[in-house]
């Protein structure tokens, strides 16, 4: 069971340099054991270098880090025995069947998992006696996760695991990464998908221009945000009543409006649709998702790393 409170990921200060450019700027992070944590940020955010410093692949230039209570730059081989990786892009033999590409990787460790449950896990029993290069693109993400827990890892880094996935697989994909967290897992996950981030995750933490602007739960981050959102169609030269007009951004012929008092403002707008017989046409009241969070927080602006 996972022990609360126990941090299987912790850094003080990261840093990492890459001549003039500093990528990482002294990030403080901590990950428990058993949760799905969630590393959110723009292109060039700090985010990969970060991910690939924890899983060993590259030094850093400053502060401290422990992955299972290791230095992931001195104690590789002993931390990888207990860690599995899941990259976006993966390159596994065509003509194994699942069971042999699984079995091929289960003979790496020391402790593996058993083959049953790999399958079990990922959902893949019924894909078992079949060759990798005919599975569908949702069944060799999962192939990809059953790699990636074949040593029996206590964590595990997830790159992007629903990138090109329709609706469906994209909720199968989903199913499976609760699965790893009722395991006992403990789950860093990297997404560019904030519906995704918002469904699993148990903390987020986002990054802009090298470091960590906030950390917590999605539920809270969201509701931290004080404004709704007010939209509808009209025409741009719509003269709005001063009390919202300055609020009130045009875009494709949709007006938004953020809103911290929907009731109020909702009064006024349907107020002066009446008298003025405009229509409203298409109007939602939302609450801020975690994309609007993401979005106030990065200014859609990374940095200059050059790397997601």
């Amino acid at each position: 069971m996972p022990r609360v409170g126990e941090a299987v990921i912790e850094t003080r200060g990261l840093r990492k340099r890459y001549g003039d450019v500093e990528a990482v700027r002294g990030i403080d992070l901590r990950v428990e054991r058993g949760e799905v944590f969630a590393l959110l940020g723009p292109n060039g955010a700090g985010k990969t270098t970060t991910v690939e410093i924890l899983e060993g692949h590259r030094t850093r230039s400053g502060g401290e880090a422990r992955v299972l209570g290791f230095d992931p730059e001195r104690n590789a081989v002993a931390l990888r025995e207990r860690t599995g990786i899941v990259l976006q892009h993966t390159g596994l033999e065509p003509y194994l069947t699942v069971a042999e590409t699984i079995d091929l990787f289960r003979g790496y460790y020391p402790r593996p998992l058993p083959l049953d449950e790999a399958l079990a896990v990922t959902g893949l029993e019924a894909e078992r006696d079949r060759r990798v290069r005919r599975l569908s693109g949702g069944q060799q993400r999962r192939l990809d996760v059953a790699v990636g827990l074949a040593g029996d890892p206590e964590l595990l880094f997830l790159d992007e695991p629903t990138t090109g996935f329709d609706p469906s697989a994209r909720r199968g994909a989903w199913a499976m990464i609760r699965g790893l967290r009722a395991l006992g897992k403990t789950v860093l996950l990297t997404t560019h998908y904030l519906d995704e981030a918002q469904a699993l995750a148990d903390r987020v933490a986002i990054m802009a221009r090298g470091e960590i602007v906030t950390v917590d739960a999605p539920a809270r981050l969201v509701a931290a945000e004080d404004a709704s959102l007010i939209r509808f169609r009209a025409p741009e030269d719509a003269a709005l009543p001063a009390a919202l007009a300055p609020r009130a951004t045009h875009a494709d012929g949709y007006v938004e409006l953020r809103s911290p008092d929907p009731v109020r403002d909702l009064n006024a707008l349907t107020g002066w649709a009446l008298a003025g017989g405009a229509a409203l046409a298409e109007l939602t009241v939302s609450r801020p998702s975690l994309e609007d969070v993401y979005l106030r927080l990065t200014g859609g602006d990374g940095g200059a790393e050059g790397e997601a």
